[in-house]
């Protein structure tokens, strides 16, 4: 694999997800039931729903951190941990679906950050073990990024000197770092003091007017209705209604998502 430049990762394409028909369980509890979902290219989607619905089980699977037990995820049009042989869905090999990985960004709730690598080596891993950069063009990427997200005099700190604010921002910079088409938000702020979060959600906005498919799951309704372009309410499993967030937060036409809002506003 040829290593890029810094300057032509930054060039990415931002991606189109397709959920076909995807149905999730663990034992006898369905967790998702039926999920068909198309975010588009530049599409900032947010997630709402109750505890359980299935909100951060349906990000695992669109990354294939989850394998569905009937449908499958397509990123511009390639599905996610499988191929088609005739009529029927083949896992793919684990270092294919590591390579798919790599262009699907993923932050977590906790971080996930390397305790014993710095922040700059934090960053800089990825573009390195996948190929896509030499360590010295990952490590100019790493400043750029740690730059963006407002962490430029913390390239030397290890993650347990940072705040859970700043280790969230390190774990954004760390995705952008593979040139992602998409990235998913698996409430990015549910772990944090209440005072740290505007700064994660400041991150995440300049993200949603740059153009990158975002796929966010928050509790923040401010923040949803602010950024998203669509917003998806789920209970059950299942998307109970879908659309703009004046629509959705505004005028939401299910009374499941009338009574959700009302308890959270």
């Amino acid at each position: 694999m040829t290593a890029e430049t810094p300057e032509a990762l930054a060039a990415v394409e931002p991606a189109t997800v397709e959920v076909h028909d995807v149905h999730k369980w663990y034992g006898p509890h369905r967790v998702l039931n039926g999920i068909d979902l198309t975010v588009r290219p530049g599409e900032v989607t947010v997630i709402l729903g109750p505890s359980g619905s299935g909100k951060s089980t349906l990000l695992r699977v669109i990354n294939h951190l989850e394998q569905p037990e009937i449908g499958y995820v397509s990123v511009n049009g390639e599905p996610i941990g499988v191929k088609r042989q005739g009529e029927r869905l083949r896992e793919l090999s684990e270092r294919a679906i590591l390579a798919q990985r790599a262009r699907i960004g993923f932050v977590f709730q906790n971080f996930h950050l390397f305790p014993h690598l710095t922040v700059l080596d934090n960053v800089a891993a990825a573009p390195v073990a996948t190929g896509k950069l030499g360590k010295p063009e990952a490590l100019e990427l790493a400043r750029e990024l740690l730059g963006r997200v407002g962490l430029a005099d913390r390239t030397g700190a290890y993650p347990r000197q940072l705040s859970g604010g700043q280790q969230q921002r390190v774990a954004i910079a760390r995705a952008l770092a593979l040139r992602p088409g998409v990235i998913l938000f698996d409430e990015p702020t549910s772990a944090l003091d209440p005072e740290l979060v505007g700064e994660v959600l400041a991150v995440i906005r300049d993200l949603a007017t740059s153009g990158t498919t975002l796929v966010i799951v928050t509790h923040e309704i401010g923040f949803a209705r602010e950024i998203a372009d669509r917003v998806v309410f789920i209970d059950g499993g299942r998307i109970v209604e879908q659309g703009p967030p004046t629509e959705v937060l505004g005028r939401p036409r299910h009374e499941r998502t009338r009574d959700f809002l009302s308890k959270v506003l």
